[in-house]
């Protein structure tokens, strides 16, 4: 339980600096290519806990 509320923090930061720097840097192309990609990632990790924790239950 402790690993999965540890991997919604992390996923939760590495979703929102995603999102933040996306931001930040809307006007060259492909910063905001790779920041879409990180801000996806920390869903993808976010969600992924958020379905562990349910499925456990």
């Amino acid at each position: 339980m402790i690993f999965n509320a540890i991997g919604i923090i992390i996923g939760a930061m590495i979703l929102i600096g995603g999102i933040y720097y996306l931001i930040k840097e809307k006007e060259d192309g492909e910063s905001k290519k790779i920041y879409s990609i990180v801000s996806a990632a920390g869903a993808v990790i976010v969600i992924g806990m958020v379905l562990k924790i349910l499925i456990a239950g």
